[in-house]
């Protein structure tokens, strides 16, 4: 087969798998697993097979128009570089993973079938948009992501919080995609093409008349796929999906998009020097913000939940300061080693069988009963705190690389003030990140919480996914930064001596200075009761989680629960802690400008609805039907009356004739 024809059975099988899966689910739930898993790991062959073949040469394009639209074309167009092939890889290695180990996850789910079809679907979509070479196409795949991601973040629809985050999730996206389309109708407009290279081409020739705009347009949707502020909230809250769907979206899938439509139309926001000093403050913000929320968080996916915002932050600080292979990089290893920790987290959940989901205050001796989570844990939380020679050392280093050559005129891609920008806050993140890393691993692994009944080894499928993606967090960044270059633009992705120092060095500041107050607290603070923790019989980890979301203890952005004084995130927050807690009350803040105005508005048309028009309406008919009962009182039957009437009126008339004659 040509590159071509396989690049279009990527996306193209695990669509066909998810219609299959949906058809199927019902009448035939044995086939459920087969048509979840094998179209995935075919497309994951077959991506690999692409990816080999292009091997970072030139592009490989190919279209055919849509249909005639009367002015911009829409085409089905392939646009496959080394940023595309190796994404796809990665997605389609998460995916796989992320299938496999939900077989054994939700294993007594009688959603499991149709939840296993919009996993293929969602990452058919997210294929889909790394792959295509038209805007328009691109835009399909970005808003199947968005309805995937509401089915899929409230599987567990029967509770409340699920169902408030999967609808949330949909709207704040929703929010940042209308200036997103926009924007892509601008763009189209300007360029006369939706096709990526034709738009690029225009970038490059000046062809593009309001760059400014449309990039700060772009931006909009591009903070809510990936979460960035001040569209973010969401993503914390769409924990209260099943686990594995939490892995799927922060580590390939919906958050990943963003960053790589950037990435694609690089160019073109380095054509604006304004859109590339906001997208670097949204990257500073994100990250720094989102570090202190997640050092300050005692649910473990939320921890999780707000690192994959700070990192994402990192990818697009990247992009800030003109890097797209720096970015994809993080992108890549970020990919392996936050699958890693959500997919952890699952054994964990089953294994700590809390009310509170994962609640770090509530766990206990969980080292000795999921070694496989232990080890693995541990290496993805070295990746994510950036310690060497682990992957998310080299991939962030890179990140800071390129800030420092922005700061030291290096490079005129991107305005110094960007540079500095990222530099400082990125530094500033690898200390909070190894900061709140640590405290994640010490209350998780560590902590003396109330003791839950063990619930025995966990599938084979769970755990073998696992130590599939330690190897990734553990090696890939060890020869990708050598190899990368030839596959992005050929920029040295090489760490440099100066961030490598300052980002390991303030990295192990935050991890030693965590544990030492994490000794302290624990010497000296008395415990607080926890409570009792419930027994869930032995069964499928989903069924742990479904049954923790409904308990209520807490539910989800409830901190209240965080009040165990042996946490050092609450030593080192201070008084901070208790604002970090709630994401610094953004969500409060967006009521109260926002979803308020809103309901008063809605409250003042209903009340003009009901006692304005409805009073005209009903007004319209009273008149008429008083007018009908005075004519239908008249209506006796009676002839004499009638004749009477009609002599009456004649004189009337004659009356009023000879007055009108008279007076002529």
């Amino acid at each position: 087969m040509t590159t071509t024809t396989l690049a279009v059975l990527v996306p193209l099988l695990p669509f066909l798998g998810a219609l299959a899966g949906l058809l199927l689910g019902r009448t035939a739930p044995g086939f459920a697993r087969p048509l979840a898993v094998l179209p995935t790991l075919a497309s994951l062959a077959l991506a690999a097979t692409v990816a080999a073949r292009q091997g970072g040469g030139p592009p490989v394009d190919a279209a055919t128009e849509l249909t005639p639209t009367g002015s911009v074309p829409i085409e089905l167009a392939l646009h496959i570089d080394g940023f595309a092939a190796l994404t796809a890889v990665v997605v389609a290695t998460v995916a796989t993973c992320v299938q496999i180990y939900s077989t054994g996850y939700l294993r007594d789910d009688a959603r499991y079938p149709s939840y296993a079809a919009l996993v293929s679907l969602f990452t058919s979509a997210m294929l889909l948009v790394v792959y295509t070479g038209d805007l328009m196409v691109l835009l399909v795949g970005w808003e199947v992501m968005g309805i995937c991601s509401y089915f899929l973040v409230g599987h567990y629809w029967e509770t409340p919080e699920a169902r408030a985050a999967s609808l949330k999730a949909f709207l704040v996206t929703k929010l940042g995609d209308v200036p997103f389309l926009i924007g892509l109708f601008a763009l189209a407009a300007d360029a006369g093409s939706f096709r990526i290279t034709r738009i690029l081409g225009a970038v490059a020739h000046g062809g593009i008349d309001h760059p400014t705009l449309i990039a700060l347009l772009l931006l909009a949707g591009v903070a809510g796929k990936s979460a960035q502020f001040p569209l973010h909230t969401w993503l914390p809250d769409a924990m209260a999906g099943p686990t594995p769907v939490s892995a799927l979206i922060h580590a390939a899938t919906m958050v990943a998009a963003g960053v790589y439509f950037v990435a694609r139309l690089l160019p073109l926001f380095e054509a604006s020097q304004a859109a590339m000093t906001v997208l670097a403050v949204m990257a500073a913000v994100t990250m720094t913000g989102s570090a202190l929320a997640a050092l300050a968080q005692d649910d473990i996916k939320r921890v999780l939940a707000y690192s994959t915002i700070g990192q994402l932050g990192y990818m697009t600080g990247a992009l800030a300061v003109a890097d797209r292979g720096a970015a994809v990089f993080h992108l890549l290893s970020h990919g392996a080693f936050k699958a890693l920790l959500f997919l952890a987290a699952g054994v964990i959940i089953h294994a700590a069988g809390t009310n509170s989901l994962a609640a770090m205050s509530r766990m206990s001796h969980l080292r000795d009963r999921v070694p496989d989570a232990y080890w693995t844990m541990t290496v993805a939380l070295l990746a994510l705190a950036a310690i060497p020679p682990f992957s998310g050392f080299f991939s962030k280093e890179a990140v800071l690389g390129v800030a420092e050559h922005v700061v030291t005129g290096h490079t005129e891609h991107a305005p110094a003030a960007a540079g500095w920008i990222v530099l400082l806050a990125g530094l500033l993140t690898a200390l909070l990140t190894a900061a709140y890393a640590t405290r994640l691993w010490l209350l998780a692994f560590r902590g003396s919480g109330t003791e839950a009944p063990d619930h025995g080894r966990q599938p084979l499928t769970m755990t073998t996914v696992l130590w599939v993606l330690a190897v990734p967090s553990l090696a890939l960044g060890g020869f990708a930064f050598r190899v990368l270059p030839d596959w992005f633009d050929g920029h040295d992705l090489t760490p440099t001596l100066t961030t490598s120092v300052l980002g390991t060095g303030v990295a192990l500041v935050g991890g030693i200075v965590t544990y030492a107050t994490w000794r302290h607290t624990t010497a000296h603070a008395a415990r607080v009761p926890l409570g009792a923790v419930a027994a869930h019989p032995e069964g499928d980890a989903g069924q742990v989680e479904a049954e923790a979301i409904a308990s209520h203890e807490p539910a989800y952005g409830d901190v209240a629960y965080a009040a165990d004084p042996s946490d050092p995130g609450r030593l080192l927050l201070g008084r901070l802690h208790r604002h970090a807690a709630v994401g610094f009350h953004l969500d409060a803040v967006y009521s109260a400008l926002f979803v308020r105005p809103v309901r008063a508005g809605a409250s003042l048309v209903r009340f003009l609805d009901r006692e304005v028009v409805d009073t005209y309406v009903r007004g319209a008919g009273t008149l008429p039907r008083w007018l009908g009962a005075a004519v239908r009182r008249a209506q006796t039957g009676n002839m004499q009356t009638y004749v009477s009437a009609l002599l009456a009126g004649t004189v009337v008339l004659a009356v009023a004739a000879v007055l009108v004659a008279t007076g002529a």
